[in-house]
C-alpha cells in the first residue's frame, strides 16, 4: 500500500497585515490627538480640593510666575477669530504696526508676556521658536497697566458669551504683583474669577470623596 504524503504547511505567520493595521491605528491617534500647548513659564500652583474642571473655551487666563512676570492667554479654540479680533483691535488702538502674518501668529500663540512696544518683534518669530524666548512679562501698575487693555479687548471679543476668568499664580508669587493683576480685572469691572490650583484628592469620608469614588466605579 503506497504511503500517503501529507503536505507540510509552514508554521510561519505573515505579520505584514498586522503591522499595517498597527501603523494605521498609530497614525490615526497622532493625527487626532490634540497636544497641550507648551506654557511660557513653569508655574508651581498651591494645592486645593476642587469639584470644577478647567474650561477649554471662552476663558481668559492670566498667569503670574514667582518673579512677578505676567502672561495673558485666551482660550478660544472653537472660534479662533475671537483672538484675531483682539489683536486687530489692539493693533489699531495701540498703533502696533503688526502685519497680517504677525497677527495670525498671535492667534496660534498660547500666551503673551511682552510689552506692547516689543509685541511686533515677538510675533515676528515663528510660533515654534517663541518658547526659546524669555518674555519679560506684561507691564503692570496699580491700575493694571497694559494687562488692562488685553483683558478689555478679550471681554469685548467674547461679547454675548459666559466668560471664565482665571488666574494661575505661582505659589511663591508676591502679593504686590497679584494685587496689580487684580487691578486690571477691577478696571474692567470684573470682580469674580477662579484661582487655578493643583488638584488633590478629597479627604476620605467626605461627600466629595464618596462622589468621586462612585463616579470612578460607573
Amino acid at each position: 500500500m503506497p504511503n500517503v504524503k501529507i503536505p507540510r504547511k509552514s508554521t510561519d505567520t505573515d505579520m505584514t497585515p498586522f503591522v499595517d493595521v498597527a501603523f494605521l491605528i498609530l497614525t490615526f491617534f497622532i493625527m487626532a490627538t490634540k497636544f497641550k500647548p507648551a506654557e511660557p513659564v513653569e508655574i508651581k500652583t498651591p494645592n486645593s480640593v476642587s469639584t470644577k474642571a478647567l474650561p477649554e473655551n471662552d476663558a481668559i487666563l492670566v498667569t503670574l510666575d514667582s518673579s512677578g512676570r505676567v502672561f495673558f492667554s485666551m482660550l478660544a479654540e472653537k472660534d479662533p477669530q475671537q483672538k484675531m479680533q483682539v489683536i486687530k483691535n489692539l493693533n489699531e488702538t495701540r498703533k502696533l504696526g503688526l502685519t497680517e502674518t504677525e497677527m495670525l501668529r498671535f492667534v496660534q500663540t498660547h500666551a503673551v508676556g511682552v510689552p506692547f512696544n516689543s509685541l511686533k518683534q515677538f510675533l515676528s518669530i515663528p510660533v515654534d521658536d517663541q518658547k526659546s524666548i524669555r518674555q519679560p512679562g506684561i507691564p503692570l501698575d496699580s491700575l493694571g497697566g497694559e494687562l488692562t487693555y488685553w483683558i478689555r479687548d478679550a471681554v469685548s471679543a467674547f461679547y454675548g458669551k459666559k466668560v471664565n476668568y482665571m488666574v494661575k499664580g505661582d505659589n511663591n508669587a508676591k502679593y504686590p504683583s497679584f494685587k496689580m493683576v487684580l487691578g486690571a480685572f477691577k478696571k474692567n469691572d470684573i470682580f469674580k474669577f477662579n484661582i487655578i490650583t493643583m488638584l488633590e484628592d478629597a479627604p476620605d469620608g467626605t461627600p466629595l470623596a464618596e462622589s468621586r469614588k462612585m463616579a470612578k466605579n460607573k
